[in-house]
């Protein structure tokens, strides 16, 4: 069984350790981190986790995190493009906090099991349940020593080891966008759909101003959207998203489904009927 059949019908292992791990300790990390996040931090409990965003002052998405409550500390895990630049800008905000950043993305390993099968293998020192191609599944962390045995033993178990290639195969296929590809500076949090990344009564943040703007105005011109193309033919990123031959979008991300047998995709469309992309129709698929 490949990778990517796994992620489908049984249970894969999604190597992450290449994504940013930053640990917060001290009695202010709760705090510091409700203020500079979307979501609600502050009633976050040990043993569970959420999704949110940082933002700039003009409430430009400056990196997407999956935040992890342990007894004694915070885990963010951001992908590997921006864990320099999270360090930095949370770094710049502690002032007189009691807050400690650490950056561990060396000295531990992130390992996740995905698939229909993943959560009934769900164990280890520090679990989280997230997901990187929109299948059920878990993430573990484990020091980096560790890394070998607990790999050892999900294979034991009856894990394959899915590449990056058919990770991002089905993370297209399931509509799940990935910070640095579909998500950038450039984009706000409506634009994203991903809106259980916000809590809109925690209080202020930063960039609450505009988030709150755009709520209270409707001003969301362009939405990102899963897209499936009748073409064998994978359009490049930027590619334009044509509706009766006007453009109404671009490409962020695309790739052959194997299992539909077509293109998947993601674009930020600003219509969403009479669709084209390079010739082929394309059609908006449900989330």
């Amino acid at each position: 069984m490949t990778g990517y059949e796994a992620l489908h019908s049984a249970a894969a292992i999604v190597d992450l350790s290449s994504r940013g791990r930053i640990r917060a300790t001290g009695e202010d990390r709760k705090r510091l981190f409700h203020a500079m996040t979307t979501n609600h931090v502050q009633d976050l409990q040990p043993g569970h986790s959420l999704y949110a965003f940082f933002l700039n002052s003009q409430g430009k998405i400056l990196a997407d995190a999956d935040i992890y409550c342990a007894d004694d500390h915070l885990l963010i895990d951001v992908e590997p493009e921006v864990v320099s630049k999270i360090y930095s800008h949370l770094d710049r905000y502690i002032i007189a906090d009691d807050v400690t950043l650490e950056d561990i993305t060396a000295t531990t390993a992130e390992i996740a099991v995905e698939g229909p099968q993943a959560l009934s293998l769900k164990h280890g020192p520090m679990v989280f349940e997230r997901t990187a191609t929109g299948q059920p599944g878990f993430r573990t962390v484990v020091p980096i020593e560790q890394k070998d045995a607990f790999l050892a033993e999900l294979r034991a178990a009856g894990c394959v080891d899915a590449s990056p290639e058919e990770v991002r195969a089905v993370r297209i296929e399931s509509g799940v966008p990935r910070y640095g590809e579909d998500i950038t500076e450039l984009h706000l949090v409506q634009e994203t759909g991903l809106m259980h990344a916000v809590h809109f009564n925690k209080g202020c943040y930063l960039g609450q101003e505009i988030v709150e703007r755009v709520r209270s105005r409707g001003l969301v011109h362009r939405t990102l959207q899963p897209l499936r193309i009748e073409t064998n033919s994978i359009p490049g990123p930027a590619t334009p998203v044509l509706s009766a031959d006007k453009e109404v979008g671009k490409i962020t991300s695309a790739v052959f489904s194997p299992k539909e047998n077509c293109v998947r995709a993601l674009a930020y469309l600003r219509a969403l009927e009479n669709l084209t992309v390079a010739g082929a129709p394309a059609q908006v698929v449900s989330k």
